[in-house]
């Protein structure tokens, strides 16, 4: 049975870090500035949450790739943490854990609407425990 996808995104550049990104931009006439934003833009590109009914995937990189699955049933805990200016832009880190592993298995900043990640997890959650 093929898995519905309840979340798909990207970090976000501007608003994770506004202020890094206008002291980029006003590096741009110097080439620094272009070149600062390209990396970032890449990275940011490169790297996806992805939640279906069933699991929580973190995928990394353009060229090589890095893929960290985790089942929502085996989900012990989500953290999500936002700085002053996070909270303004809407946007924070996710982190995902289970019993299994002492520290979190899926971290990833600069995520949109944080809080909705966690909601979705959640939902699930309680649905895949529900009798």
């Amino acid at each position: 049975m093929p898995e519905t996808v309840l979340y798909q995104d990207h970090p976000a550049m501007f608003r994770n870090r506004p202020v890094l990104f206008i002291a980029c931009c006003a590096l741009i006439p110097f080439g620094i500035g272009i070149v600062v934003l390209l990396v970032w833009w890449l990275r940011c590109l490169a790297t996806s949450l992805v939640i279906t009914d069933s699991r929580v995937t973190l995928r990394k990189g353009l060229l090589s790739k890095a893929t960290n699955d985790v089942l929502i049933a085996d989900i012990r805990n989500v953290q999500v943490s936002q700085s002053f200016l996070q909270r303004i832009f809407g946007v924070g880190a996710v982190a995902v854990s289970t019993s299994g592993q002492g520290d979190m298995e899926i971290e990833v900043h600069g995520m949109p609407a944080p809080d909705r990640i966690k909601a979705i997890i959640n939902d699930r959650r309680t649905v895949l425990r529900a009798p």
